[in-house]
């Protein structure tokens, strides 16, 4: 653990080489958070954990001064990057069907999806490129719940783990995850889901 901050604080100071050495202390927890992304978006054979993991990895790679506060920042900041990719993804395979056979997303799917914690939930592209889009709205007005929401749903991280990550109390975690689960369930209701 303090092998993991020293070579953070590197990173911050500039050390381009301190990621190379970090990654493979935390490569397991990686590994697990970029399956855990994979589970959610059952279906997406063209994505693999392991292209996750390199993509991610590129995308951490290629940030100007990273200020990754902690081992809990770093892994929620990781989870962003893999899930900012399986959008990606999934906005192309949207694009080759524009134009038809667009799926509905069912009341109960969204609500499954917001009420989520587990990360054994398989969620269907069309909801996830929805939830995307109301989670960019809901960062320009509370962007500390988007921030809780990103590590509960996409880090799979727990109240603790969140709360460590973006600095807040748990109870902070607590009352701001309720407040982000009724807003994103409101607007993804209006999204015409």
């Amino acid at each position: 653990m303090a092998r993991v901050h020293e070579l953070l604080a590197r990173v911050r100071d500039g050390d381009g080489e301190a990621l190379n050495l970090l990654v493979p202390l935390v490569f397991d927890e990686l590994e697990e958070l970029a399956r855990a992304q994979r589970r959610r978006w059952h279906g997406n054979v063209s994505v693999h954990t392991a292209s996750l993991l390199n993509e991610a990895y590129l995308r951490l790679a290629g940030q100007e001064s990273p200020q990754w506060r902690d081992r809990a920042h770093f892994m929620a900041v990781a989870a962003t990057a893999m899930r900012q990719i399986l959008i990606d993804h999934a906005r192309r395979r949207g694009a080759k069907k524009r134009g038809g056979d667009h799926t509905k997303v069912t009341f109960e799917e969204i609500e499954e999806v917001i009420g989520a914690t587990t990360t054994q939930l398989e969620v269907r592209d069309e909801i996830l490129l929805i939830l995307d889009e109301c989670l960019t709205r809901l960062a320009r007005s509370y962007p500390r719940q988007a921030q809780i929401v990103e590590c509960r749903f996409f880090a799979g991280m727990t109240i603790p783990e969140t709360a460590e990550a973006i600095g807040v109390s748990p109870a902070t975690v607590k009352r701001g995850w309720s407040m982000a689960q009724a807003w994103l369930y409101r607007e993804m209701q209006s999204s015409g889901a």
